[in-house]
């Protein structure tokens, strides 16, 4: 019986879920059939695979050959298809062994003159084929996912004949070299280059800055132009420590599918996007006919930095409110529905008033008022901390301060209350839930109800009631103090700005 079944494996968001090939040649006019639900650039691999065995030395059948792509409601895209369509063709017409493909997967796109090419976002087909017991055969042009995956298990293949040779078993392929050594995590970024100690004055931006980087909370600068918010929010990165390599692979898997390529050296290190404010809610969320992630999920477990956030579309802005909350994204298409992570952290500066400084005469308190509200409510409730970022005072340009603290220093810092937060409740002061910070928060009773009675005088939400806790236990572990007080309240309170000018606004 001319039939034959090849493993191989599509993608679908973050996963790569398993596809059978199956190739049966029967009698009858010479035709090629592809079916299963391909796209375009599948049914385009008809021409290339015929092409490929010919120029490649085999018979291509002159029968009538059927492809089935199963599971039949899963749609396939790309050409990563092409290699194991070609070796089912092979080894229905008994031009490779049967046998031999047992136990392999095959994954990748054929040039016409046989050679095997590169197949973009091949990072999940690895991690998966990794958790199974067969043989992955890819590419050798994405040796680097590869590598970062570690599977000892890949093979990598340069020309159709080259394969044929291995499947007969008279030549090896080669593989990854085993005992390869990691990239030490704190290899050198051009964010080490840029150090805080080189922002002129700004303490207090400074240590909201060291605030938020400890407790992974979301941060808001307000300031008039030049006032270094966006110099602060760039050197946000070197006081956040390393990726693990779970999440680090998390990370490359996510722009692996979004065509982005991840370098060894960059492996564990976090994400930072800066997207322009004229981006759309897709580009920002994610989507598309074909969905791919968006800015939120490529900064997946690091930073993302929207400056001028004042200027983004308010309607753009408030997508982002429940993937804040839930830290996943679901995008449903006709075709598909996916999932893509995004737990990031969120810092944006703005202008308080839209020319620039709330004390200049060119805006009114109105149009300053209309200016805010293009944030909504429900949006800046996401925000832990909201600073005001002033013009420095007169000298402090050329006033050199020899007792700055350097990004090392402050991250040494951080580093330690991140690690006594995840020792106390295994996460983060940032993802603490109402339970934990009741149970494991240790705030004394009085001291909850005196921040029960400034959330009211504020007009503020639960939601921020819960932040503000959130805030005030980080600020209490910098400290390395075991149990919350008063004043680390207060100082909590101390960073909400947005509603120091709110208020202010409302009384003129």
């Amino acid at each position: 019986m001319a039939l034959a079944s090849v493993a191989t494996r599509a993608s679908s968001g973050v996963d790569a879920p398993a596809v059978t090939v199956e190739v049966h040649l029967s009698n009858g006019l010479p035709s090629f059939s592809l079916v299963g639900l391909p796209e375009a650039s599948v049914k385009e691999a008809k021409e290339r695979v015929r092409s490929a065995l010919i120029n490649a030395g085999f018979e291509f059948p002159m029968r009538r050959i059927t492809v089935n792509l199963a599971p039949a409601d899963l749609p396939k895209q790309g050409g990563r298809y092409d290699l194991p369509i070609a070796i089912g063709i092979l080894a229905a017409s008994k031009q490779i062994p049967l046998k031999a493909i047992e136990q392999h997967e095959f994954v990748g796109e054929l040039a016409l003159s046989g050679h095997i090419r590169y197949c973009a976002a091949l990072l999940p087909v690895i991690v998966a084929a990794s958790q199974s017991s067969n043989r992955l055969v890819i590419p050798i042009d994405n040796r680097a996912d590869a590598e970062l995956v570690g599977f000892e298990q890949v093979l990598f293949a340069t020309h159709l004949q080259s394969l044929a040779a291995y499947l007969h078993g008279q030549s090896e392929l080669p593989s990854i070299e085993p005992g390869l050594e990691w990239i030490n995590p704190t290899t050198h970024s051009e964010h080490h280059s840029r150090c805080l100690s080189e922002v002129v004055g700004q303490a207090h931006a400074k240590h909201a800055l060291e605030i938020a980087a400890a407790g992974g909370h979301n941060l808001l600068m307000l300031g008039p132009p030049g006032t270094g918010k966006t110099m602060l929010a760039s050197r946000m990165m070197q006081l956040l420590p390393p990726l693990n390599y779970n999440d680090a692979l998390e990370v490359a898997a996510i722009h692996s599918v979004a065509g982005l390529s991840i370098q060894p050296q960059q492996f564990y290190q976090r994400p930072f996007r800066s997207p322009h404010h004229t981006s759309s809610a897709v580009s920002l969320v994610g989507g598309g006919a074909i969905p791919k992630p968006g800015e939120i999920s490529l900064a997946h477990r690091g930073v993302l930095f929207l400056d001028e956030v004042a200027e983004f579309p308010r309607k753009v802005l408030d997508c982002l409110r429940e993937p804040m909350e839930t830290g996943e994204v679901s995008i449903s298409r006709a075709a598909a529905k996916l999932n893509f992570l995004c737990r990031f952290q969120l810092i944006a500066a703005m202008n308080p008033s839209p020319c620039g400084d709330v004390n200049n005469a060119r805006a009114s308190n109105e149009q300053i008022q209309r200016y805010l509200s293009k944030l909504s409510g429900p949006f800046l409730d996401r925000f832990d901390l909201t600073i005001d970022v002033p013009k420095l005072p007169l000298g402090a340009l050329n006033h050199r301060d020899e007792h700055a603290e350097t990004s090392q220093t402050i991250a040494l810092r951080v580093h330690q209350a991140r690690e006594t937060q995840l020792a106390r409740s295994g996460v983060l002061n940032s993802e603490l839930t109402g339970k934990q910070l009741e149970n494991e928060a240790r705030f004394k009773r009085e001291d909850l109800l005196f921040l029960e009675e400034s959330v009211s005088k504020l007009g503020l939400s639960v939601r921020s009631y819960h932040r503000l806790q959130r805030v005030a236990r980080t600020i209490a572990d910098l400290q390395q103090q075991e149990d919350v007080s008063r004043a680390h309240i207060a100082q909590a309170l101390g960073y909400r700005a947005i509603d120091r000018l709110l208020a202010s606004l409302k009384q003129y």
